[in-house]
């Protein structure tokens, strides 16, 4: 018997809710076995991020090889990269490894709005790592930052998503949560069949939101372990977070943004 296996490369929140923690709950929900690869380590809780330590760029890149090289992947959720240094060690190992299922989740905007990646680390992110990738899934300030243009309305998304998929010739999941509408519409632009597929949902009224888009992000890397084509990787990964949302909204956890409920489909 072999698991279906993901790895993920990202930073660690000490929280619980968000980065590699997250991804581990999420792909462990979603039936895969989870290896890590951290980048850096947040002192963080659900009212915010007080500070940030990087994981050498020669430890990252021997975790990287440790899982690889021993355990094997059959996909790969890349998550917080923290510079160009950082962006090009994993570049390289996707390179090294011949790796195709690759999931990134561009983690460039804080939900303040503030940058996390300085403008030469986007562009290395852009150049050198978003090539090598199957599917990226930004929300739409990070989107706004790949294309350089703002996007304010549903049907920007709908023209986002596939400007970004033709741009960097990859599959794309551009997410709707920053619009005020009840009725939200991520869209899935799968680069491979040139077809738009949306993802609709109802907003759901939670304050237990923190670590949605690594969530999602993971999941969808689950399901693509697994053998699903593009777009039903998206139908069950939007469908996986939206239940996590929901059944997460009730929860008390912290005095902030709490998490959601990865597990839903097991606790009772």
């Amino acid at each position: 018997m072999k698991y279906n296996r993901v790895l993920s490369i990202a930073g660690s929140d000490s929280g619980g809710g968000a980065g590699i923690q997250a991804d581990i709950k999420s792909i462990s929900a979603c039936g895969s076995f989870a290896a890590t690869a951290i980048t850096a380590i947040t002192v963080q809780n659900t009212l915010g991020v007080s500070n940030v330590h990087a994981i050498p760029n020669q430890i990252l890149a021997e975790q990287i090889d440790a899982v690889l090289s021993d355990i094997g992947v059959d996909a790969i959720k890349i998550g917080m990269l923290h510079s160009s240094e950082t962006i090009k060690v994993v570049a390289n190992a996707l390179e090294k490894y011949q790796i195709e299922n690759v999931v990134l989740d561009p983690v460039m905007v804080a939900t303040s709005g503030d940058k996390l990646l300085q403008d030469e680390a986007i562009r290395t992110l852009k150049e050198v790592l978003i090539p090598k990738v199957r599917v990226i899934t930004p929300n739409m300030p990070e989107a706004e930052v790949l294309l350089n243009a703002k996007i304010t309305n549903q049907t920007d998304i709908y023209a986002s998503a596939k400007q970004l998929a033709e741009k960097f010739e990859t599959s794309v999941v551009l997410k709707a949560g920053h619009l005020l509408q009840d009725d939200l519409i991520d869209i899935f632009f799968d680069f491979e069949k040139n077809e738009l597929l949306e993802l609709k949902s109802k907003r759901i009224d939670s304050r237990n939101t923190h670590g949605t888009g690594c969530s999602m992000s993971s999941a969808f890397a689950a399901f693509l372990s697994q053998g699903f084509d593009l777009q039903d990787c998206a139908i069950k990964a939007k469908e996986y977070i939206n239940n996590a949302i929901l059944a997460g909204a009730d929860y008390k956890i912290g005095e902030g943004h709490g998490p959601v409920h990865h597990f839903y489909d097991f606790w009772n």
